[in-house]
């Protein structure tokens, strides 16, 4: 029938016109906005690692750019031989772990990291918390620092 099919009621009689594809259109402009989300949220002005650890209630599960300085580079290989990376992330006072599945252009120095932050709190005889973020893209600057908002 086309783009258009006839919608028939329960006994059988013509209901009107039902457009075909409709789901589709309206998964699409879900990706869309989920995608537009991300972008807007990848786009924030960058935080210093210090504010992200001042409030990491605020972050936790949220997309963040982060400026800092990278440190203690390490590279890992999994039981099933699947490369990650591992670094530091400081502003000088405060430092959060890093974890990239994409080895960065460098592996010390001013950068920037765009990720998810993640907190995870316990409790054995005293609270703990360890606080990483899972990059998805690494900048790094060369010769100047970036700038906080």
């Amino acid at each position: 029938m086309g783009a258009h099919a006839v919608a028939r009621d329960a006994a059988g009689g013509v209901g009107g016109v039902e457009e075909s594809g409709g789901d589709t259109m309206n998964g699409a402009l879900l990706s869309l906005g989920v995608a537009l989300v991300a972008v807007t949220a990848a786009q924030a002005a960058p935080v210093s690692v210090g504010e992200l650890l001042a409030d990491p209630d605020r972050f936790r599960g949220q997309p963040v750019a982060v400026i800092g300085t990278m440190s203690r580079f390490r590279e890992h290989v999994t039981r099933t031989r699947t490369r990650y990376y591992t670094f530091d992330f400081g502003d000088g006072t405060q430092t959060v772990r890093v974890t990239s599945y994409e080895k960065p252009e460098c592996q010390a120095g001013a950068a920037t990291v765009e990720g998810t932050f993640e907190q995870v709190k316990w409790r054995v005889k005293v609270n703990y918390s360890s606080e990483k973020i899972t990059a998805w893209n690494v900048t790094c600057f060369r010769g100047h620092e970036p700038k906080t908002k």
